[in-house]
């Protein structure tokens, strides 16, 4: 096994685990899945951007990928398992901003600054599959298709921070944990993770508290509501959502579904209107 560095300087490893290079064969990542939802994409594109990837990274629950303050240069597509994108205030308490699941992107927006605003920590263990950012911006160049969906996925993440803007100011905690399972249910879904209206959160009560703003043991009274409400099934890190349009209704949830990238209009077309 080997030990990679994917992030940090100035003294701090940032983020180490054991890598292998990338397989042959049908690339069934999540990334892909996503971006199969909103653009089409040719073999060769697909081939194109398998080509940017430098290696598969396996990494340890608890560590840090990204280090609040410090450069990163890596586009990190999660294979598999679970991290959090979080801020450490002076006081000690930390917010977590996101959580990020398979077909996400570790290196937004830490990649596109000139260090990065976040922290990022492995909630589980987790395979990465590791590209330049570098080789992905030159990639753009060459094929702007990829940057057109870079973009839209920029869309859907300045959305999901929207929303939880929402969930901290205006939700009430209820409110707010009936969002969050929504939300997770829904990217999971998107990526095949989700049977039916059951999926895995194999996270703490303590990350889910620090992602909505509230004491653990609110937020077990929130659970305990939601559950004697009929609404949420929750055992051994295992969710069910019994009753999901109740619980959409509670939590004012729509699901923002990206639209398609339109196709290129032929050459002189665009002169006409």
């Amino acid at each position: 096994m080997t030990e990679i560095v994917l992030g940090g300087n100035k003294g701090v490893r940032g983020m180490a685990g054991t890598i292998r290079k990338i397989g042959t064969g049908v690339w069934n990542s999540p990334f892909m899945m996503r971006l199969k939802h909103f653009i089409d994409l040719t073999a060769d594109d697909v081939e194109t951007l398998r080509a940017l990837l430098d290696c598969e990274a396996s990494v340890e629950k608890r560590r840090d990928l990204v280090v609040d303050g410090y450069p990163y240069s890596k586009l990190c597509f999660i294979r598999d398992g679970i991290a959090a994108r979080y801020k450490v205030l002076r006081n000690g308490k930390r917010q977590i901003v996101n959580i990020l699941l398979p077909g996400d992107i570790v290196g937004m927006p830490g990649s596109f600054l000139d260090h990065a605003p976040f922290s990022v920590i492995a909630l589980t263990e987790m395979k990465l599959e590791v590209c330049s950012h570098d080789a992905f911006v030159a990639a753009c160049y060459r094929r702007p298709k990829l940057a057109l969906a870079l973009s839209w996925l920029a869309v859907q993440e300045a959305t999901l921070y929207a929303e939880h803007i929402v969930d901290i100011g205006r939700r009430t905690p209820v409110e707010r944990l009936a969002h969050l399972l929504l939300e997770i249910h829904a990217r999971l879904s998107i990526v095949g993770l989700a049977a039916g209206n059951v999926f895995d959160l194999p996270i703490s009560q303590e990350i889910m508290s620090d992602a909505l703003g509230l004491s653990v043991p609110h937020l077990n009274r929130m659970l305990a509501k939601l559950r004697n409400d009929g609404m949420v099934v929750a055992a051994d890190r295992r969710v069910e959502l019994v009753d999901l349009k109740g619980l959409q209704q509670l939590a004012h949830f729509q699901q923002n579904v990206l639209t398609r990238i339109p196709a290129p209009m032929p050459v002189g077309r665009e002169l006409i209107a």
